[in-house]
């Protein structure tokens, strides 16, 4: 199973052994969630005023926060075309907002990025919590993937 990861630093603050941890969980993950072998993902790093800028644009809410994500598939896998990559959209994660919710939460800087990439993906692949029912699921899916992965509360 081989998803592509594109990455980009906009704080230029991210160590690479963060940089292997988001590509290594976001490629189990995918393989946990049966993606399409080939199917690609954009993570961008960025700092509280970038990712609030983009939440005051597609959220209407001017505050930053720690992880928005962009589905280009509109929560439908279409069938790909040979050669044609299933393109599954964007994650925008905040390093200072993961670095003090880590703090927050009383726990590593990666478990939190492992958290945001993995909760990120999941929007992608149309999981929500919208509802109480769409929340329990997508949190216990994405604790399942953490625990699985070696990163656990």
């Amino acid at each position: 199973m081989n998803i592509e990861v594109d990455m980009v630093d906009e704080t230029e603050r991210v160590e690479p052994k963060h940089w292997e941890l988001v590509q290594n969980i976001l490629q189990f993950a995918c393989e946990e969630e049966g993606v399409v072998d080939g199917s690609e993902v954009s993570v961008s790093f960025v700092d509280n005023e970038m990712i609030q800028a983009v939440n005051r644009e597609y959220r209407e809410i001017d505050r930053p926060t720690d992880v928005i994500s962009f589905a280009l598939n509109d929560d439908e896998i279409q069938p790909q075309a040979e050669g044609i990559p299933n393109l599954l959209g964007d994650i925008i994660i905040s390093v200072p907002k993961a670095r003090e919710q880590a703090g927050e939460y009383g726990h590593s800087f990666e478990r939190e990025l492992g958290f945001l990439a993995v909760h990120g993906l999941l929007h992608l692949l149309g999981y929500d919590h919208m509802d109480k029912e769409e929340e329990d699921r997508m949190f216990s899916r994405q604790e399942r993937i953490l625990e699985a992965y070696g990163l656990p509360r």
